[in-house]
């Protein structure tokens, strides 16, 4: 087997969260974009020692139980991957995943524990509650596009219009919005943003909807760079026939390079800049960018788990409804408010005070008084807290708990946790730190939050045993936290993930050195230095250099 052969084999199996094994006559292959059981060709693109990576050239036969896409954009939109699977199977695959990821967390632990197995969405179509189109072009000069990025490209955009996971009211507002500025960019009034170029009008279009109310929001995000009356864009809105209703049209201002919309300045064009939408009876505010769960039906399925592990720790008295409850990571405080009812105190931590502030706003729509919400990162803050847990909710982002942090939350020494994940990956990370000091795993469930994509959810409840060997006590001492920025915010393998999560491309950690002694990031002397006899190194390319500086930017480490 060599670089660039290509060469046939059959997907056996998909790992978290999508990379597939190819058996071949030559060995196995890992490769990106497949689908359990596909006969598939590939081109050789590296070749180590115990594997070989590849791409995928082309799917040569589907897999005998495949079903037709009900979307006729699949193949070619970069949003969903299991289309073509039976739901089933897909549960099957995302179960088996999460599992194997836990396995050796459950080789170190020899207490009782249970696997709940997946839990389903209960609604498979049209379930996300908010979706950002991208503005672009499908080819190069080619007309106006609004949708979602092509599958496997950094630019290129396919206008999805037949989209199957949103309603039909996204659907019409997307057209609606293709149909009213394609004529003004086909006559140069207009432009769209290059990511590259950094130049351009349109970026994008963020739409939500509550499931409960029907209420819509819609944001149009655009650069300063041109300026243009969109009047006649909010009258075509406000004349679409939908079944929901719009309780705000809105423009946000955006001229960071990063391919994300970030709030530089919002005008309402019509209405209001929020909606209401409920969740297990309770109520809550939405603006733009306030973080909501994207599935809310599925949220439920979630938020109900969450409650029942406590209510069963409840019915077995090993804890009361006198507890303190700790929601570490706590987003706008859903999980604290669905929880306050059945608890003494709630206290959310959450380092984006735009999402405290709907947090504090929705608890006092819901007349819940024993709901507390910090501002601030959570290594800092819990040192500012009086009141001591007796039960942690962890619901971290996707790369999981900062390290140090975790050994501070450990520190409280309460019973139990409940570990909320995004990413298996991540929390299979901090379950050997957790194990390490006396946790252990009794029961863990999978949830399937967004049907027909790679990503699953998982919840994790954690018992602390008691005189268990292996029980560590911690002190962090605040001499041991003054760190540089660069330490505390994030490795090169964080880098890497987030510039290959954002940008569909991978980066070196040699690239990501010489990108942080651009910026006085200092590395120890030998760092990544080249081995060739005449000292020469490969040079970041400047498209590689924008998106690490954006990944620095992220961990705010410039």
């Amino acid at each position: 087997m060599k670089k660039k052969d290509i060469i046939e084999g059959i997907v056996t199996s998909v790992e978290f969260p999508n990379k597939g094994i190819v058996d071949t006559k030559e060995g196995r292959v890992l490769v990106k974009g497949v689908l359990p059981d596909q006969k598939v060709s590939v081109q050789i693109q590296k070749v180590r020692k115990d594997r070989a990576e590849g791409r995928l050239v082309e799917v040569l036969e589907e897999p005998k139980d495949a079903v037709e896409s009900p979307c006729i954009h699949f193949g070619k939109c970069g949003g969903c991957s299991y289309l073509t699977m039976p739901y089933v199977k897909e549960l099957g695959l995302k179960e088996q995943q999460v599992k194997k990821i836990l396995k050796p967390a459950l080789a170190r632990q020899d207490c009782r524990f249970t696997w709940e197995g997946i839990k389903t969405s209960p609604v498979r179509f049209a379930y996300r509650n908010k979706m950002e189109f991208s503005f672009g072009d499908e080819v190069m000069g080619g007309p106006l596009c609004l949708g979602m990025h092509k599958r496997g490209s950094f630019y290129d955009i396919v206008t999805v219009t037949g989209c199957r996971i949103v309603d039909d009211d996204y659907k019409s507002i997307l057209s609606a919005t293709l149909d009213y500025f394609s004529p003004m960019y086909q006559r140069g009034e207009i432009s769209f943003y290059h990511r590259m170029k950094q130049t351009g009008y349109l970026r994008h279009l963020l739409v939500r909807k509550a499931v409960r109310t029907g209420e819509i929001l819609i944001d149009l995000v655009t650069t300063t760079q041109e300026e243009h009356d969109l009047s006649g864009y909010r009258k075509a809105l406000l004349s679409l026939s939908l079944t929901g209703r719009i309780s705000g049209i809105l423009h946000t201002r955006n001229d960071s390079p990063a391919d994300a919309v970030i709030d530089e300045g919002t005008e309402i064009l019509f209405g209001q800049d929020y909606f209401y939408e409920y969740l297990l009876g309770l109520k809550f505010r939405i603006t733009p960018f306030s973080f909501f769960q994207t599935n809310s039906l599925s949220a439920e399925v979630l938020y109900t788990t969450i409650r029942g592990y406590i209510k069963s720790l409840f019915d077995q008295k090993k804890i009361s409804e006198d507890e303190i409850i700790y929601d570490l990571y706590s987003g706008t405080g859903t999980i604290a408010q669905l929880l306050a009812p059945i608890a003494n105190k709630v206290i959310g931590v959450e380092i984006v005070e735009e999402a405290v502030q709907a947090a504090r706003e929705n608890a006092r729509l819901n007349n819940l008084e024993n709901c507390e919400f910090i501002v601030g990162d959570v290594l800092k803050v819990l040192d500012e807290i009086e009141v001591k847990p007796d039960l942690i909710i962890l619901d971290p982002p996707r790369d999981g708990i900062n390290p140090k942090a975790l050994q501070k939350i450990i520190s409280y020494g309460v019973r139990y946790m409940i570990y909320v994940s995004c990413k298996p990956t991540s929390l299979a990370r901090d379950l050997e730190i957790l194990q390490e000091s006396g946790y252990q795993m009794t029961r863990a469930v999978a949830v399937d939050q967004f049907p027909w994509t790679s990503h699953v959810e998982t919840v994790c409840l954690l018992s602390k045993l008691q005189g268990a060997k292996n029980h560590v006590e911690v002190e962090v001492a605040m001499n041991d936290l003054r760190i540089t920025s660069a330490e505390a915010k994030a490795t090169y393998n964080k880098i890497r993930e987030w510039v290959e999560n954002n940008y569909e491309f991978s980066v070196t950690n040699l690239y990501i050195a010489q990108v942080k002694r651009k910026h006085g990031i200092l590395e120890r002397e030998n760092y990544n230095q080249t081995g060739s006899p005449d000292g020469k190194q490969p040079q970041c390319p400047p498209d590689k250099e924008k998106a690490i500086e954006e990944a620095l930017k992220h961990f705010k480490m410039i």
